[in-house]
């Protein structure tokens, strides 16, 4: 059953991640990478890493997305379809996307086979949180002043007046 939940998972945030680099809809884009990160959560849910999926549902869905989103409003981005924005390269595009997939499928395969992923007694809450504050402090610092200095760009940019 973990399986099968695990593949439909990985099923839809592959379609839902299709979706959002090829939708002419920069909103509409914004939500189906919600779909796409939400089902990147039930893929850590059905490996019984219940942390990492609702920090994922948190972090990614609840506040990434909403930033993109405030950013999209208070700069004014167009909302309809922009065709201007594609260019010839798309097919040579695809065929390198799917060759490098192959690839990296193929390193996967012959690098874990089949191998059983057992759950690790140590992936406790309390085990996480002691690592990210004592080790990975300071990364966790840099992305938080990283998100806030794209937000003020943001504001920044949606308050400028046009030159005539």
């Amino acid at each position: 059953m973990t399986t099968v939940l695990f593949c439909v998972a990985g099923v839809v945030a592959l379609v839902a991640s299709v979706i959002v680099v090829t939708s002419r809809r920069i909103v509409h884009a914004a939500l189906w990478l919600v779909v796409a990160l939400g089902a990147v959560a039930g893929c850590f849910g059905a490996l019984q890493a219940e942390f990492v999926a609702l920090v994922q549902i948190l972090v990614y869905v609840g506040a990434i997305v909403v930033l993109v989103l405030f950013a999209l409003m208070l700069t004014k981005a167009p909302t309809n379809p922009l065709p201007g924005l594609t260019t010839g390269r798309s097919p040579f595009a695809a065929v390198v996307a799917g060759v490098l997939a192959l690839i990296l499928g193929a390193g996967v395969v012959l690098a874990f086979g089949n191998e059983k992923i057992d759950p690790v007694p140590d992936g406790s809450a309390e085990a996480i949180g002691t690592a990210v504050f004592k080790t990975w402090v300071l990364p966790f610092e840099v992305l938080s002043v990283l998100l806030l200095a794209a937000l003020i760009g943001a504001i920044a940019l949606s308050q400028r007046k046009k030159e005539d």
